[in-house]
């Protein structure tokens, strides 16, 4: 059963220079193009109006970067195909300071209650650095209008491993963050990605991030910190307060069905992976013509998603659960993976007992070693 659907809404006011992700620079006729199309792609794929889903997430891009009266019609849109008033969790992802107060008042009335909020670094001139529009000053307001709206499930994201960026630099960030008492961080380390302005730079020459022990160290900070004040860690690069955790992430990380809409998104259904076009133009006319704007259909057997269980359910802190893994796949996990689970154990990289398998503390600086351990050499 699917119960979760991502949306992309692909404009931004401005690039990062980090960012790899379908993104184009916003104008208002191309963002009407694209709703136009978008709406067609969904109502091609969903059987019926008002479909019951756990959870919604409108990510980016900047979904916020839409106007006013492109805003309501995304949000109309969504109301109209899915039961908003079920959904347990419908987060927008938003960029401080395009956030107004207006905007703010539209997502609350079609029922969002969740902000996902790009914060990234409390540094106006690392911001600038990284190429974001928004400063700190930014981040206050949109917080203080959102809470005083009555959306208090706020989310924000930090990086850090930034080029020029000391442990003094990411702890003045932290204790900035921390200080919202939010309920939910997330914190990515800096990936230096193809077809990115760091990238052109990283290749010059002109652009380095710190070594290797020093992003330990920046990670080793972060997770002490956040625990410290009350969020835990949940996954890798996610901490909550207890209750808060990310429902849409562990539709992920539970290697969970989920429509994908929107250029360049991704959607999981049984047997499938299945990866939309990129590129505007192209997305929008297939979109509009046939309503599967596909690129890719990746087959899925039961051999990838056994893989795929174990490798994003050892990113939670929890693990894998083995009972719900012998439910789904009518499997003793024993059976696939003994003695790899038995060699894991003997190195002290995984706890091992009959209800998960997780990585433990030793184990998560060689978590991409044990996930290769869950490899499959033959079909299943």
């Amino acid at each position: 059963m699917v119960s979760s659907v991502y949306i992309h809404i692909p404009f931004c006011e401005k690039i990062c220079h980090y960012c790899d992700f379908t993104k184009f620079f916003y104008e208002e006729k191309m963002a009407d193009d694209y709703l136009v199309a978008l709406e067609n792609e969904i109502t091609t794929n969903i059987s019926k109006p008002k479909q019951k889903m756990k959870t919604i997430f409108v990510g980016g891009g900047t979904p916020t970067a839409l106007n006013n009266q492109q805003l309501t019609k995304l949000v109309k849109m969504i109301h109209n195909y899915f039961d908003v008033a079920e959904v347990e969790e419908y987060t927008f992802e938003a960029n401080p300071g395009d956030l107004t107060k207006e905007k703010i008042t539209i997502l609350k009335e079609y029922g969002v209650n969740r902000i996902s909020m790009g914060v990234q670094v409390f540094d106006d001139d690392m911001l600038e650095q990284l190429g974001r529009l928004h400063r700190i000053k930014d981040v206050y307001q949109n917080v203080n209008d959102l809470i005083n709206a009555g959306i208090t499930n706020i989310s924000i994201d930090l990086m850090y491993s930034l080029p020029n960026q000391t442990i003094s630099n990411f702890e003045q960030t932290l204790r900035e963050a921390l200080q919202f008492n939010l309920p939910h961080y997330s914190a990515y380390s800096l990936q230096i990605e193809p077809k990115t302005i760091f990238y052109q730079r990283y290749k010059k020459g002109t652009l380095t991030k710190p070594p290797e022990e020093i992003e330990a160290d920046m990670y080793e900070i972060l997770r002490a910190e956040m625990n410290q004040n009350g969020n835990l860690q949940y996954e890798i690069s996610n901490f909550a307060k207890p209750g808060f955790e990310s429902k849409h992430n562990l539709t992920y990380w539970n290697n969970d069905y989920y429509y994908g809409f929107g250029a360049g998104s991704h959607g999981y259904l049984p047997g499938e992976r299945i990866i939309n076009i990129r590129p505007f133009p192209t997305y929008v006319e297939e979109a509009n013509k046939s309503g599967k704007p596909i690129l890719h259909v990746e087959k899925i057997g039961r051999k990838e998603q056994i893989e795929e269980e174990m490798f994003l359910g050892l990113r939670k802190s929890e693990g894998v659960s083995i009972s719900r893994f012998e439910q789904k796949y009518n499997q003793k996990l024993e059976s696939l993976y003994g003695q790899e689970l038995e060699k894991l154990q003997h190195r002290g990289w995984i706890e091992y007992n009959h209800q998960f398998v997780k990585l433990t503390e030793v184990g998560k600086p060689f978590g991409n070693e044990v996930f290769q351990s869950f490899l499959l050499d033959k079909e299943i």
